[in-house]
């Protein structure tokens, strides 16, 4: 089995930042491709962030420039910067983890997600 653990939201004034973090552990050979989606009430779930092993990085359009996804690769643990956060930015944040498990089968695993409120 594989456990996701997401840490780092909350309540934000517009304008401001917080650093979500989602750590990985159990079952794992390798991670392989790590992003973060998010969903608002009454919308579907959208890819924010995503970043593969290699490190290539990739935004949706409405979060470039304010938002950075890193990973630690010793750590297990991928992680989004938000920066200059707007009120529609509101939303719950889950974790996406495409992995390989150590009996060599890829795995797609999600987190239970984080809630991230931004006030106007």
């Amino acid at each position: 089995q594989v456990q996701l653990v997401e840490s780092g939201g909350g309540l934000v004034q517009a304008g401001g930042s917080l650093r979500l973090s989602c750590a990985a552990s159990g079952n794992i050979f390798r991670i392989n491709d790590m992003a973060w989606y998010r969903q608002a009430p009454g919308k579907q779930r959208e890819l924010v962030a995503g970043i593969s092993s290699g490190g290539t990085t990739n935004y949706a359009e409405s979060v470039k420039g304010r938002f950075t996804i890193s990973r630690d690769n010793a750590k297990n643990v991928v992680y989004l910067q938000m920066n200059s956060l707007k009120p529609e930015d509101t939303a719950v944040y889950y974790c996406n983890l495409d992995l390989t498990t150590r009996s060599l089968t890829r795995r797609n695993y999600w987190g239970r997600g984080t809630q991230v409120t931004v006030s106007s």
